[in-house]
């Protein structure tokens, strides 16, 4: 892959599920840094994430005192795809960062070639992103059966 999306979207899911428990365990909200310990990176990225989340309704952010956050909706209601559009809206595989030779038969051909494998690639991915919820996940984490 020519970019970090799988990284973003595996740290996301990692903060929603630890959000997740963390309220079934009676918290009303819990702290970047928390979140961060648990996915042992420093809590700047957490809080990155959290924002990009926010702005697409999955989380909410508390200020002042008991600072923090909490999911905006069910981890059943929330799927990996919803995760995903938050954190990667670009596409999964990118062309060339420069036009390739269009005298050349391959350089002309190759970005399209390629275009219409990644967008069989992209919509497999985001169907099974779609089908895979937070709860699943959750759970799965947790070593429940489905």
């Amino acid at each position: 892959m020519t970019r970090a999306t799988l990284p973003a979207l595996t740290i996301a899911a990692h903060a929603l599920a630890w959000i997740g428990l963390y309220q079934r365990q009676g918290h009303e909200v819990a702290t970047s840094e928390q979140i961060a310990a648990s996915a042992n990176t420093n809590p700047v990225v957490i809080r990155r994430l959290l924002g990009e989340l926010r702005r697409s309704g999955l989380v909410e952010s508390r200020r002042g005192v008991g600072a923090g956050w909490s999911l905006a909706r069910e981890p059943g209601s929330m799927t990996l795809l919803d995760v995903y559009e938050a954190v990667e809206p670009g596409p999964l595989f990118a062309m060339h960062r420069t036009t390739p030779d269009q005298g050349c038969v391959v350089g002309h051909g190759i970005q399209p070639a390629m275009q219409d494998i990644y967008e069989g690639i992209e919509e497999t991915v985001r169907q099974e992103l779609g089908r895979v919820t937070l709860e699943d996940v959750l759970r799965d984490v947790l070593g429940a059966p489905r």
